[in-house]
């Protein structure tokens, strides 16, 4: 009988796909504490990243098409949880999901694709629950960082002040590095997809597109120049503000709402203080407001996938990803008007260097770390899933920092 694997990383020859078999082979080895192996569509382009990564032959090699069931309902049965980088998940993650969630496999991506997520989630919670499998999306820099860092300053909160926070503050100060290939194609899937059906569009624009059954109160306009009281400085919008949102909201429903059912949320850029810093995030609020009308245009969308957008499989080197960092403060205030402040800083570039740390740890997390008594089979978020012990483990062994300031 073959012998379970902790895990399976499917789209090992991808760009990011890759950096993960990198990280999981030097940070655990082959044949040591964690049993993992390779997966996707090509024998010979596995082998080729095996060999090019200096690793021996004892790593499995597995083979199976992200359109082929039958081959992925083989695959899932084999390991306590899949990691996979091959997106745009709306075009090719469906069989796959589907498969862990029959089999029982645990499984995290790197989705930030609102509008699949919102579409699978109530697809796929039965099964998940009746099979046991925990369903994760969201585990790269989408939107860990973002969702356990409002996990981490409500439990700080609830620490040192005795009150959950009403509303909570995520500001990104640095990122230096830029989005991966694979998180541009699904931007223009998304796009493309809003497009073509109105409905999609307003999940898209939906804070609580991912909370089925309740919607909160109205949440802050993100999407301009305006001055924070809280952090003391003027910002401007985040581009991936839209997915991180929707799973902040989505931790707070599936851990019962502890912050209050009228907690509000607003994740946006810090540009700095005084005339420079109003000048910055109007500048930002104009780019993005040309880039959400121009990316609009089929026409448009197309000549900037074929000319300006890195892509899938594409990135930077070794050493632009090691001198790549980011750093989000949280500020939260409490119904009485108490304030605490938090960073969350990473130490590689956000879509290569720390996603891969991130998504293979969240894996290990879900595998070792989370009883199921207390996280059952489910479509769940990193926060609420893995919540303070996968920030435990982040800052342990891959190069994150939570603290408060």
């Amino acid at each position: 009988m073959t012998q379970p694997l902790d895990l399976i990383v499917f789209g090992a020859t991808g760009f990011t796909g890759r950096l993960v078999a990198e990280y999981l082979n030097a940070t655990y080895g082959v044949g040591g504490s964690v049993a993992w192996a390779m997966a996707g569509r090509s024998l010979e382009k596995l082998t080729r990243v095996r060999d090019g990564l200096g690793i021996g032959p004892q790593l499995s090699l597995l083979v199976a098409d992200a359109d082929d069931a039958a081959a992925l309902a083989k695959l899932v049965a084999r390991a306590r949880v899949v990691i996979t980088t091959v997106g745009p998940y709306q075009r090719h993650g469906n069989a796959l999901v589907r498969a862990c969630a029959k089999a029982g496999t645990d499984y995290v991506d790197l989705c930030g694709e609102p509008g699949w997520m919102a579409q699978m989630i109530p697809e796929l919670q039965a099964p998940a629950e009746a099979s046991g499998a925990r369903i994760v999306f969201s585990c790269g820099f989408d939107s860990i960082p973002f969702d356990l860092g409002v996990v981490y300053l409500q439990s700080e909160a609830q620490q040192r002040l005795g009150s959950s926070l009403a509303r909570v503050h995520g500001r990104v100060k640095v990122m230096k590095g830029g989005f991966s290939g694979g998180t541009a194609a699904s931007l223009m899937a998304s796009l493309e997809a809003a497009g073509q059906d109105p409905a999609l569009a307003a999940t898209l624009a939906d804070p609580f597109a991912l909370t089925p059954g309740f919607r909160g109160p109205a949440q802050p306009d993100d999407n301009t120049a305006a001055w924070d009281e809280l952090a003391n400085s003027w910002t401007g919008p985040f581009v991936m503000a839209a997915i991180n949102t929707k799973n902040v909201h989505r931790t707070h429903a599936l851990r019962g709402h502890p912050w209050g059912r009228d907690f509000v949320y607003s994740e946006r850029m810090l540009t700095g203080e005084g005339p420079a810093g109003k000048a910055r995030a109007k500048s930002l609020a104009r780019v993005t407001w040309a880039q959400n009308l121009l990316l609009g245009f089929g026409p448009t969308r197309a000549l900037v996938s074929r000319f300006a957008l890195p892509k899938p499989g594409e990135g930077p080197s070794q050493s632009q990803r090691e001198r790549g960092r980011y750093e989000v403060l949280f500020v939260g205030q409490t119904g009485d008007g108490r304030t605490l402040r938090a960073t969350v800083k990473g130490d590689r570039d956000p879509g290569y260097g720390s996603t891969s740390k991130l998504v293979s740890e969240a894996a290990l997390c879900l595998a070792r770390d989370v009883d199921r008594a207390m996280t059952p089979g489910g479509v769940w978020t990193p926060g609420s899933a893995m919540g303070l012990t996968l920030v435990r483990r982040l800052q342990e062994r891959a190069g994150l920092t939570f603290s408060v300031n």
